[in-house]
């Protein structure tokens, strides 16, 4: 997130990292309560609920996300593409101790009201639809290796980033995100 100015925007920036770091039941008002500087009534104010908050979280990180996909350069090839996505989930996981934000809350999804899984859905397959065009166009320019229809591959590759976080938290190395990477991109 861009610096935050206004309380709200301290909330949701401090709710999102806590978010990527314990999870969906591993922080409360009180915890952003200390990291903001105000009262929990305040943090009430603008999150009446702790599922709004979340639900918030979802979106801006969905779309800081997203606005980072867009901002793709369209012509470059596929495997040049990976290779920023790749960089971007590296990027999530900061100083090794943080995962994707609705990578941590899908294991969470059983605790979750229905608006946020469908917002953790959404995430997901916005990220699986993005990597299925990627992998189309390697498999036409012979620079990543398709298995099957795009779709599946991209449902399977983005598992495997989703993993890939989990595993480099664990192991505190980003060799884990690097291997994921490699086992799409055609040697040359």
């Amino acid at each position: 997130m861009e610096t935050p100015t206004t309380v709200r925007e301290q909330i949701l920036d401090h709710a999102v990292t806590l978010i990527m770091l314990r999870g969906y039941n591993g922080f409360s008002y009180r915890d952003l309560s200390n990291l903001v500087g105000v009262k929990t009534s305040s943090i009430h104010y603008y999150f009446p609920s702790k599922d709004d908050l979340v639900l918030e979280a979802v979106n801006v990180y969905s779309n800081e996300v997203f606005n980072a996909l867009h901002g793709v350069d369209a012509s470059l090839p596929a495997d040049a593409k990976l290779s920023k996505y790749a960089k971007m989930f590296g990027r999530t996981l900061g100083d090794g101790s943080q995962i994707c934000l609705c990578g941590m809350l899908a294991a969470d999804i059983g605790s979750l009201p229905d608006t946020i899984r469908h917002a953790v859905q959404a995430f997901f397959k916005a990220n699986e639809n993005w990597l299925a065009k990627v992998l189309a166009q390697g498999a036409q320019e012979h620079t990543l290796a398709v298995n099957g229809k795009p779709e599946n591959a991209a449902r399977a590759l983005f598992a495997a980033f989703q993993g890939s976080v989990l595993a480099s938290r664990l192991f505190h190395t980003k060799a884990r995100l690097d291997d994921v990477e490699a086992t799409v991109r055609i040697a040359r």
